[in-house]
């Protein structure tokens, strides 16, 4: 469950290294091949919301074999395309395959385990989920001398095959027959509409969503404000990001094991209210100029150690007494998610500065949200 997690969010930026080479190849601009990163993303949060419906009629196993085909022929066709028009359509298509690995996953490990224990394996997979989009560039900054920009789409569909192949001959079905729900129309979208009117699982998905948000406000400006603002160069610059990468992790596990002694959604608030204070600290730094490469990988370590707590503790409580929905909610949560992360990175591109307000600036409003809706949903609770 975990290597499926990780495929959709890989594909993400594992190719961002290549943009030069792909905008040479293909004799085009790289603004160009930067909308196939868009387009991506977008296929990725529209996927998330058929593979929900589909989970909970077909069970869990046949939609993610679907997803898995799509994914690794779609990796082919992005690495023989020969124009930027079809690398982007393509690029939908993978990532409607790779949204399969996000959903079910979530729903498979909610089947068979109660909130407590569904925490401390969602650990896992957030874990995956989130460090995946941080060590991609890195990953595939390495690689690309060796295999070029057509040999990192073909690594993606080796690995699509790869877990094509585990899937179809170990996964087993999760989802009992007596839980299935009919899949029309009707059906559908009254589960997305009681899911938008449950206010414990808007909330709790929304806390996580934002927390999602400042993970992607750290992808999309990190480079710019260490290499730009601070002059970090090129290898120290692998190494910093390698930082901040183990403290999510760290801190995931550590939540794992928390969660034998203390319930998912104290953990939680603690969580969100340390990074609020470490993000609002990042802004007044900021503000008053005295935020230097030093403070600001200090905040920056604090803010990923807390999403650590963040992401998998709001996932499981949102997931929590979904039932018979489960899939479509997981889904949504997704979808959420995706959107939340989407519109963070895109703020961060705009918002131009020569000092790092622009990404504390959004990392304290990620933070601030993602504190409000987890502090509605406990009230609520």
């Amino acid at each position: 469950m975990g290597a499926l997690s990780a495929l959709g969010p890989l594909a993400i930026d594992l190719y961002l290294p290549s943009f030069p080479f792909i905008a040479e190849g293909l004799a085009t601009s790289q603004g160009n091949v930067e909308r196939t990163l868009a387009s991506y993303l977008f296929g990725l949060s529209l996927a998330q919301l058929a593979y929900g419906p589909l989970a909970d009629r077909f069970g869990r196993r046949p939609p993610l074999i679907f997803g898995l085909i799509l994914f690794t022929v779609a990796s082919i066709t992005c690495a023989l395309t020969s124009d930027i028009e079809h690398l982007t359509a393509w690029r939908v298509v993978q990532a409607f395959g790779g949204a399969a690995g996000m959903v079910i996953p979530r729903a498979v490990i909610r089947d068979q385990m109660d909130t407590r224990e569904a925490s401390k394996a969602l650990s896992l997979l957030i874990l995956i989920m989130g460090v995946t989009p941080i060590l991609g560039p890195i990953i595939g900054g390495q690689i690309l001398p060796f295999i070029g920009w057509r040999g990192i789409f073909g690594l993606m569909a080796i690995s699509g095959l790869i877990l094509l192949f585990a899937s179809w001959r170990h996964m087993r079905e999760s989802l009992v027959p007596e839980k299935r729900i009919p899949l029309n129309v009707k059906t559908i979208g009254r589960n997305y509409w009681g899911l938008l009117g449950d206010r414990h699982f808007i909330f709790y998905a929304l806390a996580g969503s934002f927390g999602s948000a400042g993970l992607f406000t750290y992808i999309s400006g990190a480079p710019r404000v260490l290499m730009d603002v601070y002059d970090v160069g090129p290898n120290y610059f692998g190494i910093l990001f390698g930082i901040n990468a183990a403290a999510l992790i760290t801190m995931s596990q550590l939540s794992a094991r928390l969660l034998n002694r203390h319930s998912p959604d104290k953990l939680l608030r603690v969580a969100q209210r340390a990074i609020v204070v470490i993000s609002l600290t990042g802004v007044v730094l900021t503000l008053a100029g005295v935020l230097n490469l030093t403070l600001f990988m200090i905040c920056l370590v604090g803010f990923m150690a807390g999403q650590g707590f963040i992401l998998p503790n709001s996932a499981a409580m949102a997931l929590n007494k979904q039932g018979r929905r489960l899939g479509v909610a997981s889904a949504l949560m997704g979808t959420l998610q995706m959107l939340c992360g989407t519109l963070a990175g895109l703020a961060v591109s705009a918002w131009q500065s020569e000092t790092a307000l622009p990404m504390t600036g959004l990392l304290a409003v990620c933070a601030v949200l993602s504190w409000l809706f987890g502090r509605i949903a406990m009230t609520k609770a």
